[in-house]
């Protein structure tokens, strides 16, 4: 494992616990690989086979191309996408900046093109890329609302959702036959080089916002609000995408909040950059809301994929809605908009909207009175976005699908929304 490091930090971590005599350590590093759960790859920054780190993520990534050169004949014309967060280690000397150059260097060294974003995206811009560019799949460089000390790859299929099984399975065996680096792999400056590598920030931030305003029903009334709203992003991705998201309705710009605004990979300002965690970690952002005088506060996690929201009452309490209550909400909304502004023939029978079984029933309850379809997945964005794809491709209407998050103590929170598919489909994970 040593002499596959090109990584000091990473390096020198192995050689201190041999020269330690630390084996026991060395063993739970070496002797098991990443797998994929739920959120893909997912572990510590540092030294070793289970760990995120240069080389595991060069593994993965020869792993990936020998999967999509066998499933796609075409894999060289379609591309791949690689995406990033602000994630950081002085200690392993990872970033996640890095580790997605190294991710399109192994791709660019085998002569696939690659649509690396030069700066910092949410993690939905990923599989709204994959769909949009028609590319044979992507990958996010996150560990989205975990611990400082971690990182994750995220893997996207050409159906824009996370990889479901069999594909999971099949790209670990790939990633075992290929785990000497490749020429080429190590050379992150291929980015800088290659005519392969092209930047889709510009093209898919302004497409992104165009689909979004296909949502907002009453933009006018939006801009004549005095309503205000404050925004953290847990000095992640999502200070200026949310600022775009609130133009592109016509509102003001939400209030930031000034300590958590700047991606910060040490996370200086709270514990657990998790939006889940409720008051706790909004500590900041109602002290501003009260200061600012606004009823409003949303939160979204480092990765800018998962969401809180926060509501002044009468009583002058707080009230931190829970992701079941975002949902019946949401839902609402927009079966309410697809009836105000349907023609006379459009079938209620053609529309859908999902939920996965942890979630509320409350879309269930709706469907049964206003006839649309209301269809449950298992657990997982993976599960929903799949699903939503099919029901498009057949000419079903698919309005809106969540997932409600469930954590310890039965404490449950929103997530932000994932990606816009076709047709306005709005999915919130």
């Amino acid at each position: 494992f040593v002499f596959l490091l090109q990584n000091p930090k990473t390096k020198e971590q192995i050689e201190n616990l041999v020269r330690n005599g630390m084996n026991k350590e060395l063993r739970d590093r070496l002797c098991c690989r990443l797998t994929f759960g739920t959120a893909g790859l997912r572990s510590a920054m540092g030294a070793g086979f289970c760990y995120i780190n240069d080389l595991t993520v060069i593994q993965s990534t020869q792993g990936m191309y020998k999967y999509l050169e066998r499933c796609f004949s075409d894999f060289r014309q379609r591309g791949f996408v690689v995406g990033y967060d602000t994630r950081g280690q002085v200690t392993s000397s990872c970033s996640s900046k890095r580790l997605a150059k190294l991710t399109a260097a192994v791709l660019l060294a085998k002569g696939v093109p690659v649509y690396l974003f030069s700066k910092y995206v949410p993690t939905p811009f990923v599989p709204y890329a994959v769909r949009h560019l028609k590319a044979a799949a992507g990958v996010m460089i996150t560990a989205s609302h975990n611990r400082k000390e971690d990182n994750g790859y995220k893997v996207y299929w050409e159906n824009g959702a996370q990889i479901t099984s069999p594909h999971d399975k099949e790209i670990l065996k790939c990633i075992e036959e290929c785990v000497e680096p490749w020429n080429g792999s190590w050379n992150e400056n291929l980015v800088d080089t290659s005519p392969l590598t092209r930047d889709p920030l510009e093209e898919i931030s302004k497409i992104y916002m165009e689909d979004l305003k296909k949502i907002c029903y009453h933009r006018e009334l939006n801009t004549k609000t005095n309503l205000k709203f404050i925004h953290t992003s847990f000095h992640g991705v999502g200070h200026d995408y949310v600022q775009l998201a609130f133009k592109a309705f016509g509102f003001k710009p939400p209030i930031p909040v000034p300590e958590q605004k700047d991606p910060d990979p040490d996370f200086s300002t709270v514990k657990c950059p998790n939006p889940e965690e409720g008051e706790s970690v909004l500590e900041l952002s109602l002290r501003l809301a009260e200061k600012e005088s606004a009823r409003v506060v949303v939160a979204t996690d480092p990765d800018a994929d998962r969401l809180a929201v926060a509501e002044l009452q009468e009583n002058g309490r707080w009230k931190v809605f829970t992701g079941n209550e975002l949902a019946a909400l949401f839902g609402w909304w927009m079966f309410r908009s697809w009836k105000a502004n349907s023609s006379k023939e459009a079938d209620v029978k053609n529309v859908y909207m999902l939920a996965t079984t942890v979630s509320s029933k409350i879309l269930k309850a709706i469907a049964r009175k206003e006839g649309f379809h209301f269809e449950e997945t298992l657990p997982g964005f993976k599960w929903i976005g799949s699903r939503v794809k099919d029901l498009l491709d057949n000419g079903k209407e698919v309005l809106f699908a969540f997932e409600e998050s469930i954590v310890s103590c039965l404490q449950q929170c929103g997530r932000w929304l994932y990606f816009f598919l076709h047709n306005n489909c709005l999915v919130f994970d």
